[in-house]
């Protein structure tokens, strides 16, 4: 098995600007229930947790369909989730989003409350992460 790579600056920049990654930082309080209403729950769990050789495509597409995208992938970011489809997001892309969203987090606590800025301002005025390891 092979250790995951530490994104890319480029790549934590595109995470930044990512409108999931927004919507989860919006909503990732807002709805304690929303494992219930996931369209996952329909669906075998193996779906949504693809071996490494295949896509995670038709995972990805039922998670675009869903109404709660927010809250899972802000649960997945929080918890530090980096295997399976969370929030219509695949590892690659969370493992960007998560420089990110450590980021916002640790700068603000409340992202999600109605103080300063929107979050899509603060995500982007963000001193940019440097490739070494943390």
């Amino acid at each position: 098995m092979t250790r995951a790579r530490m994104p890319r600056p480029h790549e934590v920049a595109a995470a930044r600007r990512d409108p999931r990654l927004i919507r989860a930082l919006n909503e990732r309080r807002l709805d304690d229930a929303w494992r219930t209403r996931g369209v996952c729950q329909s669906v075998d769990p193996e779906t949504f947790f693809p071996a490494p050789s295949e896509p995670a495509d038709s995972a990805v597409a039922l998670c675009r369909t869903c109404d709660v995208q927010g809250p899972c992938l802000a649960w997945a970011l929080e918890v530090g989730d980096c295997h399976g489809v969370w929030g219509a997001t695949t590892p690659r892309e969370r493992r960007a989003m998560l420089v990110a969203w450590r980021d916002q987090v640790e700068a603000d606590p409340s992202a999600a409350g109605d103080a300063g800025p929107p979050v899509r301002d603060r995500l982007l005025t963000l001193a940019p992460v440097g490739s070494g390891r943390r």
